[in-house]
């Protein structure tokens, strides 16, 4: 993993682009409301599970020594 790379590059924005891929906005402020309904309906269980994922990604970073890391 690329250490200056966001945590919500890894787990939350890819989730976030899989569920409005294909859909059609008709101006910003469209995709900004489609983006905020869908954080405020994810559960506590799918950020605990990104944290978790992202501590392993911050582990492998660690072992390597700061070495690129892949998924």
């Amino acid at each position: 993993m690329d250490p200056d790379l966001a945590p919500s590059d890894f787990y939350l924005f890819p989730k976030l682009k899989e569920n409005i891929r294909g859909q059609v906005f008709d101006s910003d402020d469209d995709v900004m409301s489609a983006a905020d309904k869908w954080l405020h309906d994810q559960d506590r269980v799918f950020y605990e599970h990104g944290l978790k994922q992202l501590e392993k990604r911050w582990q492998k970073c660690i072992d390597v020594r700061g070495d690129y890391v892949e998924k």
